[in-house]
């Protein structure tokens, strides 16, 4: 039901990202998305990875923080609103939304990965709506 998440701590300065992603391409590992976000010092790398563990051992050897955080693919229809639907039932519930960001799946509908403070009661509650997770096994093909 959940798929983990790389995250990666990384020093904001020249060619980092590009150290982190030549660590991935050394090992073999397909990013299928990701989201970058940053302070003044240091950056957060959140992926969806083709074999998370894997990943995350490649970065440590390379000195890297890296490690992984479960969270929610969920399948969208292209329609105005939507996001902000799936969205408001999980705050109807009082479940804290801590991030989110696209996820690619190579399928015609719309997906995100979604970051809650309670991942398992925020799952039965978009189930109960109808909305569809995504597993890991429908990432890597």
């Amino acid at each position: 039901m959940f798929i983990n998440q790389l995250s990666v701590f990384i020093e904001n300065r020249t060619g980092r990202l590009d150290e982190v992603l030549e660590s991935l391409k050394e090992a073999g590992i397909n990013i299928i998305s990701l989201s970058l976000a940053d302070s003044s010092d240091y950056g957060l790398l959140r992926m969806i990875v083709s074999e998370p563990e894997k990943a995350k051992e490649a970065l440590k050897a390379k000195e890297f923080t890296a490690m992984l955080t479960p969270v929610l693919g969920v399948k969208l229809s292209h329609q105005v609103g939507q996001l902000q639907v799936l969205l408001a039932e999980i705050c109807k519930a009082g479940i804290n939304i801590e991030y989110t960001y696209a996820l690619a799946t190579g399928s015609d509908d719309a997906s995100i990965v979604i970051k809650t403070a309670d991942l398992k009661a925020a799952a039965e509650v978009l189930k109960e709506t109808g909305v569809e997770l995504i597993t890991s096994d429908e990432l890597v093909k």
